[in-house]
């Protein structure tokens, strides 16, 4: 048995008895109740006053480019004035922002209701301690995840571990497969000292050489582990020595929908034997798939999508 990680957001919900991982956003409660305080309506239009970037954002530019590189740098932001759907760049320029911080932003900029969160100082003083949380978490940790995550788990899913971001989420994710594959083959046995000792020196039998199947067009994030699994953009990956781990196609479907319903099932059975084909593959070259990564929705990688008999498909396939 391998484990199947579904990428969606930024924390995990792990099932011991399969060890499915999954990704969720955190969504806040009672979101759709509190619309109206969620966000508010400053600016109804874009309104554009210089060239974009402005001299303001070009000077500033050149000054921060004397400390890092600004290559990606399109232009400095008012967070300040910044509200729901419209960025303010520091020139005045008011821009509907399709980007949102790396689509990171759901609820726009400067939600009141966030705002009024932050004020609470049992909020306040989560952001200023940065607690170890699995080491020291506050009193009322088990309350926040029972409130948070947990409430919006799917079913059966019902252990959670946070992360800072998706790619920690990711990486997190990878590790704990691999301790579950691992402690398999060990039989739930401790680990050998000629285990712990080659461990750190990055060699087997500490360090096994296992890999972790993806999808063309995908994108996990943008830490080793992570770049592994991705095929979005070269420039996200060029001059980096990641593994050569296997890579299945992801499905390309043919729209509408009910128009190509047998084309689009053979391209997913397609997909499916090649995954099992490379489980094999890569198994026989002693490097065993330990889970397999992927987007239910790919975006970095464009708009693709597959059915959910595909990713029942793969379940399957890490079950058997």
């Amino acid at each position: 048995m391998m484990a199947l990680i579904v990428c969606v957001g930024r924390s995990i919900y792990v099932k011991k008895s399969e060890l499915l991982l999954v990704k969720l956003t955190t969504v806040l409660s009672g979101a759709q109740r509190q619309a109206q305080t969620i966000t508010s309506n400053q600016y109804e239009t874009p309104r554009v006053v210089t060239h974009v970037p402005g001299p303001k954002s070009r000077a500033l530019a050149e000054r921060l480019g004397q400390y890092q590189n600004v290559d990606a740098v399109h232009f400095f932001v008012d967070y300040e004035k910044s509200e729901g759907n419209f960025v303010v760049d520091v020139d005045g320029n008011v821009l509907l922002d399709m980007f949102m911080q790396i689509a990171s932003l759901p609820l726009g900029y400067n939600p009141p209701a966030l705002i009024d969160a932050l004020k609470d100082r049992k909020n306040l003083t989560s952001f200023i301690n940065r607690p170890a949380l699995g080491s020291y978490p506050a009193e009322d940790f088990v309350e926040r995840l029972e409130r948070s995550l947990l409430a919006v788990a799917p079913p059966g899913l019902k252990h959670a571990q946070t992360a800072g971001c998706g790619t920690c989420a990711n990486e997190n994710g990878q590790k704990a497969i691999y301790m579950a594959y691992q402690r398999r083959l060990r039989g739930g046995g401790q680990p050998s000292e000629e285990e712990k000792m080659t461990s750190v020196m990055n060699r087997p039998p500490g360090s096994p050489k296992l890999s972790f199947l993806s999808f063309t067009n995908a994108f996990h994030g943008r830490c080793m582990g992570a770049l592994a699994m991705s095929h979005a953009k070269w420039f996200h990956k060029l001059d980096f020595p990641v593994p050569d781990w296997p890579i299945a196609t992801f499905p390309r479907l043919k729209y509408p929908l009910n128009e190509f319903k047998g084309e689009n099932k053979r391209e997913e059975n397609r997909c499916l034997a090649e995954v099992r084909d490379l489980i094999v593959k890569y198994g026989r070259r002693g490097e065993p798939v330990a889970g397999i990564c992927v987007e239910p929705i790919q975006s970095e990688g464009g708009d693709n999508h597959a059915s959910p008999a595909f990713f029942q498909g793969l379940q399957t396939i890490c079950r058997e």
